[in-house]
């Protein structure tokens, strides 16, 4: 009798744990709630927090990872520019200094690098993804491939 009755609870255990980890799509670039105010200057974001200010206007999302790891996955809506390129300081000085910067990497370590780099290079409001892509989709962020 003993036996069953733990299977049980170890069954509605596990429902519980599993029921408390985020959903698909929790976190997006593209739906939810949007930022009030711009995050301070070269600030980590968790995922929801990056999330709602990647949706304020003028913001622009940054992949700088390679391009083949951009293919396997990115943030709707994001351009890609690799922070190990030759060709990312001349990149950088097309871009419009007057807009906002979401920068996001693997694991948060590239786009702290990338950051710097843009505040050298005259991109004065940027700021990043804790964690990177890896927290993003742990959080259950939408991924697109196109």
């Amino acid at each position: 009798m003993r036996l069953p009755q733990f299977a049980a609870v170890l069954l509605a255990t596990a429902i519980l744990a599993t029921g408390c980890s985020a959903p698909a799509g929790s976190v997006s670039v593209t739906a939810g709630p949007t930022a009030a105010a711009a995050p301070a200057v070269g600030s980590s974001l968790g995922p929801a927090e990056f999330a709602s200010a990647a949706k304020r206007a003028d913001t622009v999302l940054l992949d700088v990872r390679t391009p083949a790891e951009f293919a396997t996955g990115h943030l709707p809506g994001a351009m890609n520019l690799d922070v190990e390129s030759a060709e990312f300081a001349t990149l950088v000085g097309q871009l419009d200094p007057a807009k906002n910067y979401a920068v996001y990497c693997r694991s948060g370590n590239r786009s702290k690098v990338a950051m710097t780099a843009l505040q050298q290079l005259g991109i004065t409001s940027a700021f990043d993804l804790s964690g990177g892509i890896g927290a993003w989709q742990s959080a259950g962020g939408e991924i697109v491939t196109d």
